[in-house]
């Protein structure tokens, strides 16, 4: 194999690999859509009635990806947290 194709196959199998396993996705809870958030927008996007969990696959894939500057830009800064539910005032319980 050609190395410029072993760089694309690399690449092709990279890209897959973080559709699959470093997705957060906004969540709709009582009719109202949360967004993800992370370190930059947490300001912006965090609810403190939304009960939110991190997602590991963005910070693996942050870690991994370090050296290229823009991905752990991407999922630290505006992808690190999940919503899952609503708060319910109970330490590790979420209503769905």
């Amino acid at each position: 194999m050609r190395p410029l194709k072993k760089i694309a196959c690399f690449l092709l199998a990279v890209s897959v690999c973080i559709i699959q396993f470093g997705c957060a996705s906004n969540k709709v809870i009582n009719g109202i859509e949360y967004n993800t958030y992370g370190v930059v927008d947490a300001s912006e996007n965090k609810n403190p009635n939304v009960r939110y969990d991190v997602v590991w696959g963005n910070v693996i894939w942050g870690t991994v990806l370090l050296p290229t500057i823009i991905a752990p830009i991407y999922f630290w800064g505006f992808s690190m947290w999940e919503p899952v539910g609503p708060e319910t005032g109970v330490p590790g319980q979420v209503m769905e």
